[in-house]
């Protein structure tokens, strides 16, 4: 899980370059163990920790879609806002953790159904229990927990762990 690590520290800020100016963004926090970084969205606030770098920068707001994510070449519902990502390295291969909360603009059966035929399109082998997807990428099980938010569809995204 720490090859993850440095490809989402290179997404978040390449991504951070598309300024929000609604108030509204993308937090990403990553924790590899002995170092740390996180990055605010909403107002751009990029930190980091670690044994060699310690301080803060200021970037402009970014917002991740469900274009900026995919798993087994599957994006996430069209027009959805992802709200956070969690990433724990963990300190073993094969310890780490990604988690992510989303908002899709459509209720949860459309999303639920959506994601389900995609995978199937994209050859990857879901099981639907309720709300809840769940599979495998690249040997990591990973789990889409739907649940509705009035109109929309709010979830959440595991991988690994």
């Amino acid at each position: 899980m720490r090859s993850l690590l440095l490809p989402v520290a290179l997404c978040a800020f390449g991504l951070a370059a598309c300024d929000r100016q609604d108030g509204q963004g993308t937090t990403v926090s990553i924790d590899a163990g002995n170092g740390a970084a996180s990055i605010n969205g909403a107002t751009g606030e990029v930190k980091l920790d670690t044994p060699l770098l310690k301080g803060s920068i200021k970037l402009p707001r970014m917002q991740f879609t469900g274009d900026n994510f995919e798993i087994n070449g599957v994006h996430l519902y069209p027009g959805t806002k992802i709200g956070a990502m969690n990433v724990n390295a963990g300190g073993n291969e094969g310890d780490g953790v990604v988690r992510m909360s989303f908002e899709s603009p459509a209720a949860v059966d459309t999303v639920r159904d959506w994601l389900a035929g995609e995978f199937a399109k994209a050859g990857t082998t879901v099981k639907v229990s309720g709300n809840t997807l769940s599979g495998d990428t690249d040997g990591e099980p990973f789990r889409i927990d739907l649940q509705p938010a009035g109109d929309r569809a709010a979830g959440t995204v595991t991988i690994g762990g």
